[in-house]
């Protein structure tokens, strides 16, 4: 069970509305290495996780990430709230206006949109922990190119703030995979499988 407590977990207060800029930061609503991908792709591994504070933490760091989505959201919201069409139609901004006005629906930068395809839950603690830090990695380019691209102050605070998080969660999901790896031995199925032996 999951409890809402009705704030961000990192303030968004953007001033000045950019719809150039928040069809970049879509990518990380519902582009392939984004938020909505993360917190799918976490609270669905954690169903076949074997050990309990795995599961757990697969479990903290999914429910985070569905934060992470909430800010993305208001970053987008408030990058293209009160939009004169003259704006839209200056920041090329009027292809995803005709098909959501300014509602923040879930697509990458380049307009695709979000599919269970960009997540992976294959059910293996090795496959799986692996997957987790390559996304975890994934995230963290991601935003660096945002950070890259971003001058305003008041976008590029929370934007920072995430891409410490996407640090936070690899090193957690790093220290889960010596955890796990300690925890094989020969009747494991993960290390060693009879079926596969070739004597």
């Amino acid at each position: 069970m999951f409890v809402y407590e009705k704030k961000l977990q990192y303030p968004v207060k953007i001033k000045r509305p950019n719809a150039k800029l928040a069809m970049t930061i879509a990518s990380q609503y519902g582009g392939p290495d984004g938020e909505l991908g993360a917190s799918l792709r976490y609270l669905s591994q954690r169903f076949s996780m074997p050990y309990p504070e795995l599961k757990g933490l697969l479990t903290d760091i999914g429910t985070e990430e569905l934060g992470h989505l909430e800010m993305i959201g208001a970053i987008m919201y408030q990058l293209t709230r009160d939009l004169s069409v003259e704006a839209i139609k200056k920041a090329g901004f009027d292809s995803y206006f005709v098909d959501h006005t300014t509602g923040v629906y879930p697509a990458s930068a380049a307009g695709v949109p979000f599919t269970a395809a960009y997540i992976q839950s294959k059910g293996d603690v090795l496959t799986d922990l692996h997957e987790d830090l390559a996304a975890e990695q994934k995230a963290r380019t991601t935003y660096d190119n945002i950070l890259r691209l971003v001058d305003d102050p008041d976008v590029a605070d929370p934007i920072r703030f995430l891409r410490e998080r996407e640090i936070v969660h690899y090193q957690r999901f790093g220290e889960a995979l010596r955890l796990a790896t300690d925890r094989l031995n020969s009747k494991n199925f993960y290390a060693f499988n009879p079926s596969f032996d070739k004597k």
